[in-house]
């Protein structure tokens, strides 16, 4: 039995969280059954009868809306002989039919048929055999499931970090959020490499140079992330919250400042269409996006400006989604230039994404390079006087603070 206390101390992890194949098995079952797992935006399933597939951990899902409006997910496995009942990504449907012998269920996974059902000694009770139901909530417009039917109420699982969500989604600028479009590519790596990520700044200048070059001497002092004051914040339960840019943490404040030159053509654009000067204003700050990155353990952040989603393959495999979001029925140029944005840092071809990659798969190498070496967290001095919540451990905007965070969330639940 491994002792997976013992694979995290206080400021370092072992390396065999990230290629003992025992592990990632044990992860699947004690972490993500047994936790709220963000698998949609609300967005995504906009209508009754919409839906959309996704993935608690390693296991497919079916996140829908009734008739009634409720959200449902939905275990992606026929209760006959378990083959998939949707593969489509998204879409709309009153029913879902199993390819393989015809067995059909609703949205809310209720069993409606099953051909030549007098080929069954006894009948069939339906109601035995529905879709896998999971326990699913959701908070401002994030989806959540769990196998766990017990455990606490999402509200109470976010805790600190509602708040942060709450500032998230103001880039709807009053309009609501809504995804524009995803894509997703899978990198030779854990998982926890990934997620280690989201809340790293220390990488930002040094790996992301090219982007920084790219940029107009203006956005790159917007970009200056080790230099504006910013920090890192554990919020409990493994997530944690990395500002980088302070200036942007709330975008409904300072709407009075001087419209950056970057975002002047839009600006004009959006005149030249009848918006009066506040929603102009209100939209332009929204576009560029937050000002940090909020992880939410184990699987999603909600990061500046796109969702990152991330869903463990193997133990030296993980597939990332990014989901580009926008203002749902906003301005169209306003949506635009956000797509724009997105793909010049996150998008396939864009600055920031390959070079992240790059840097998670050579950390997937470098591992197997020495069984007895642990993972360093140490790095952290002490946050901005005053800008943390009361009570909560918190670094200058390079710390570890966020990975330490979430590693011993992955200690407790491990070791439950």
């Amino acid at each position: 039995m491994t002792d997976f206390a013992s694979l995290v101390k206080d400021d370092r992890v072992h390396t065999a969280l990230y290629k003992d194949a025992a592990i990632f098995d044990e992860e699947m079952e004690r972490i993500f059954k047994n936790t709220w797992v963000w698998v949609a935006h609300a967005s995504d399933v906009p209508a009754k009868n919409t839906f959309k597939t996704s993935y608690v951990g390693s296991t497919p899902v079916i996140v829908t809306r009734d008739k009634d409006q409720k959200v449902h997910v939905l275990l992606n496995r026929c209760r006959h002989r378990a083959a998939s009942v949707c593969e489509k990504g998204k879409g709309k449907t009153s029913v879902f039919v199993c390819p393989y012998h015809g067995w059909s269920y609703g949205v809310d996974g209720a069993l409606r048929k099953v051909p030549h059902a007098k080929g069954y000694e006894q009948e069939l009770d339906k109601d035995e055999f529905s879709l896998v139901s999971l326990r699913t909530e959701e908070y401002n417009g994030l989806i959540f499931a769990t196998f766990k039917q017990d455990i606490e109420p999402l509200a109470d699982f976010l805790g600190s970090a509602k708040k942060w969500i709450d500032l998230f989604m103001k880039q709807d600028a009053g309009y609501g959020i809504k995804t524009l479009g995803e894509h997703k590519f899978r990198f030779p790596g854990n998982w926890k490499i990934q997620l280690e990520n989201t809340t790293d700044a220390y990488h930002f200048p040094i790996v992301h140079k090219t982007f920084l070059d790219s940029l107009d001497a203006e956005t790159e002092d917007v970009f200056d992330v080790l230099g504006q004051g910013g920090w890192v914040e554990d919020l409990g339960n493994g997530h944690s919250v990395m500002v980088m840019i302070p200036d942007l943490i709330d975008l409904e404040d300072n709407l009075d400042a001087p419209i950056p030159e970057r975002f002047a053509e839009l600006a004009q654009e959006l005149r030249d269409e009848g918006h009066d000067d506040a929603t102009v204003r209100r939209v332009v700050r929204a576009v560029g996006g937050s000002g940090f990155n909020l992880n939410l353990f184990p699987n999603v952040a909600c990061s500046m400006a796109f969702f990152r989603v991330l869903r463990p393959v193997a133990v030296d495999e993980t597939e990332i989604t990014h989901v580009a979001i926008g203002m749902d029925g906003g301005p169209v140029a306003g949506n635009r230039m956000r797509l724009r944005l997105h793909e010049h840092f996150q998008g396939p071809m864009g600055f920031g994404t390959p070079d992240d990659a790059e840097g998670w798969e050579r950390v997937q190498r470098g591992a197997r390079a020495g069984d007895d070496l642990w993972i360093m967290l140490n790095r952290g001095v002490d946050a901005p006087e005053g800008v943390a919540e009361i009570g909560h451990n918190a670094g200058d905007v390079s710390a570890e603070t966020g990975m330490r965070a979430a590693y011993q969330q992955w200690k407790r639940m491990m070791t439950a």
